[in-house]
């Protein structure tokens, strides 16, 4: 279903401020819970991701998928979450979501280039 997707996030204790952006979806948003990254100062590999709220100060909530048009190639794939963006952490990790955690980071949002580094399951 193409539709728009408007994402805008405030500066907060998980990620820094994001202005307002559109986005056209390609497809309906569908949950997500792990990706694939290859970044700079990270290890490459898959990472657990979930949407981060501004409820009770902070607290995971679902983090959700949708291909979206970009001007720079035909499709991209975003991946965004609550009011204070996304939050990611390596896979397997026994650890809780915890803004504390060292090994976990956030970010307002996500657009991925590589449709294999979108793990729906």
């Amino acid at each position: 279903m193409v539709g728009q997707i408007y994402i805008e996030v405030e500066e907060n204790d998980n990620c820094e401020y994001m202005s307002m952006q559109l986005y056209e979806t390609r497809a309906d948003p569908t949950p997500i819970a792990r990706i694939r990254l290859f970044e700079p100062g990270r290890p490459d590999g898959v990472y657990e991701v979930t949407g981060w709220s501004s409820e009770g100060g902070g607290r995971p909530c679902p983090a959700m998928y949708v291909p979206v048009s970009d001007s720079g190639q035909a499709i991209a794939h975003l991946i965004s979450g609550g009011d204070w963006g996304i939050r990611i952490r390596p896979e397997g990790s026994s650890a809780d979501w915890d803004l504390a955690d060292e090994d976990q980071w956030g970010e307002p949002y996500l657009v991925l280039t590589d449709e294999d580094d979108v793990l729906v399951e």
